[in-house]
């Protein structure tokens, strides 16, 4: 259970086709905690789950353009940091062969 006395922050973000994007996120380890379906597979609402990370899915209820990469960034992203015990070049090839597109490739930083 979350400390209510702490500040939290929970992404909202919308995809054209939000349940690939929720079958994706359960390949790297998201589990999906709610799901609410609309007409024709839409998702109106879902989250996901990592350990203490809560994303909030939605099908994108208009078409928009994604700012294309420029470089290594567009200005705007999330960073996933995982627990030290984790193989993180094994996590970034499940998650390349899940579908996700490699932008900066796994480093250690201080």
């Amino acid at each position: 259970m979350p400390n209510r006395s702490q500040a939290r922050l929970h992404a909202y973000l919308s995809y054209s086709d939000a349940a690939a994007a929720l079958d994706w996120l359960r390949a790297v380890g998201f589990e999906i905690t709610s799901r609410q379906d609309g007409r024709e597979g839409a998702v109106l609402h879902a989250e996901v789950r990592m350990d203490e990370i809560v994303l909030m899915i939605a099908s994108a209820d208009d078409d928009y353009t994604v700012p294309p990469l420029r470089g290594i960034s567009t200005g705007t992203g999330l960073y996933l940091w995982l627990p030290e015990a984790t193989d993180v070049d094994d996590w970034c090839h499940r998650a390349v062969g899940a579908g996700a597109r490699e932008v900066i490739p796994p480093e250690d930083t201080p």
